[in-house]
């Protein structure tokens, strides 16, 4: 049961009663009041990138059906509990950046995980969104002729990175999710992969 909350010094924290059968604990949260942007915003995601090198980027994971709710208690994969009331206008989504600091940040992802698939039409093609995705940092893996690209935000915003592969049609691109497989073989990391670009013949 939750009590009411009593706001603490700092804006961004509350205090909260917890009741746990007959004992009551003082919990000490993050109060989050709205969404800074989508983790592949340029202007965001340089700093993430930084962050993420130092293990300074925690992940809450949030069930796909709780992402429309504005108000949310939860906990980040680091242990810290999250008090989410956002305003009207805003939700949470795949990639959503809910804090960010100079030592630290706090970044949404979504239970299921969404994968980007970019079918480049020539080796050429192929070389290019390689290059590009390696830039950008995204994790990354193949199948076959294809890149996979890990959805940590909306695919507009993707996709808007890759505006002249897509409408000039030498990238052929959708979504597609899957369960979160945790004993899957690991992807590349920031668009580093360990294996033949798409499209890459012998």
């Amino acid at each position: 049961m939750l009590f009411p909350c009593i706001r603490s010094d700092s804006p961004l924290s509350i205090m909260a009663k917890r009741q746990v059968g007959n004992l009551r604990r003082i919990t000490l949260m993050l109060r989050i009041e709205c969404v800074l942007g989508s983790r592949v915003e340029p202007e965001l995601s340089e700093q993430l990138h930084r962050l993420e090198h130092r293990g300074a980027v925690d992940i809450v994971t949030i069930p796909v059906v709780d992402l429309a709710r504005r108000r949310l208690l939860i906990t980040t994969s680091g242990g810290e509990e999250l008090a989410i009331a956002l305003p009207r206008h805003q939700k949470l989504f795949d990639g959503a950046v809910l804090l960010l600091e100079k030592e630290r940040a706090i970044v949404v992802r979504a239970a299921t995980e969404r994968w980007l698939r970019l079918e480049p039409r020539s080796l050429s093609d192929a070389i290019e969104l390689g290059y590009q995705a390696g830039n950008l940092h995204w994790r990354v893996r193949f199948e076959g002729g294809v890149l996979l690209v890990a959805l940590e935000g909306r695919p507009e915003d993707y996709l808007a990175r890759l505006e002249g592969l897509i409408e000039s049609g030498r990238v052929g691109a959708g979504v597609i999710e899957q369960a979160v497989d945790h004993e899957a073989a690991p992807f590349a990391e920031h668009g580093h992969p360990h294996s033949r670009p798409p499209g890459h013949g012998h």
